[in-house]
């Protein structure tokens, strides 16, 4: 838990006195949209893996 509370802080001090702001907001929607992507492929590679399917 300790690490995903560091990771939030880096997170948020990589944003703080930037502007402008819509770049911010941009910038915080890409890595949104980057996390979702790495999570689906993450469960992707688990799922092929644990059911057998060739790669």
């Amino acid at each position: 838990m300790g690490t995903l509370l560091h990771f939030k802080h880096l997170y948020l001090q990589a944003f703080e006195n930037c502007k402008p702001e819509f770049v911010v907001l941009l910038l915080k929607v890409y890595s949104f949209f980057c996390a979702i992507l790495l999570s689906m492929a993450f469960y992707a590679f688990f799922y092929r893996a644990f059911t057998g399917f060739d790669f």
